[in-house]
């Protein structure tokens, strides 16, 4: 799987990365991660990637030419296009999802992440440029670096061979649009905390039994 990531703020990214699941997946060469500086593709001398509003308003918005180009470029060798999937991470998007996960993994080799910064990004790029607008949640950021790293960590640990135990992938949070059931390690009993004493009975068949108990349904926990 191969991502792509387009920012004004490239270093931010690469520390996380760099680090941990990410990291190792790089270093398997089960994934590829490009970060591009928007800034490359702009044409005048004060690599201008913003501007003024028109209807006038707070703020400014990311133009249009340097995107279309750093895009452009991205494509410009590439064969199979349905293979590859352009994303801009907007607010207004769809709301990503263990779901959604799932799909971009199995359907896509390739994912561009355009990420938005001040007050938005110009209108014709998501009607124009890019393949879906997703949100990673009800509230607003900075900008879409964020939502691009979550996005890239959760495909990613997706993908054979990037997590040690494959096995854990089947009862994690949100598969089967539940949370994942409580867990607990030694010692026994730390403080006047003690670990159930279900878990410590040996019996398979009870253990399943609390463990499905206490497993939520993720449009419960949206609600509360």
């Amino acid at each position: 799987m191969e991502f792509d990531v387009i920012t004004i703020f490239p270093e931010i990214l690469k520390s996380y990365l760099a680090e941990a699941q990410i990291g190792r997946a790089i270093r398997k060469k089960l994934i590829k991660i490009n970060i591009h500086n928007l800034r490359d593709y702009t044409s005048d001398r004060h690599k201008t990637t913003d501007d003024i509003p028109y209807g006038g308003g707070a703020g400014m918005i990311m133009k249009i030419e340097p995107i279309f180009k750093n895009i452009q470029a991205l494509l410009k060798k590439q064969k199979k296009r349905s293979k590859t999937r352009i994303i801009l991470l907007s607010a207004k998007g769809q709301l990503y999802n263990q779901k959604k996960a799932t799909q971009l993994t199995k359907k896509y080799d390739r994912l561009i992440f355009i990420c938005g910064r001040y007050e938005g990004v110009d209108e014709r790029v998501a009607q124009k440029l890019v393949d879906e607008e997703i949100s990673i949640g009800p509230y607003v950021l900075s900008g879409g670096e964020l939502g691009a790293l979550i996005i890239i960590d959760s495909v990613t640990r997706l993908l054979p061979g990037v997590l040690g135990n494959q096995a854990s992938l089947k009862d994690e949070s949100y598969n089967n649009d539940q949370t994942e059931y409580p867990q607990y390690t030694r010692p026994e009993k730390f403080q006047d905390w003690s670990v159930p004493k279900v878990l410590l009975s040996g019996n398979p068949k009870l253990i399943s039994q609390w463990r499905k108990s206490k497993q939520k349904n993720f449009k419960t926990l949206i609600k509360e």
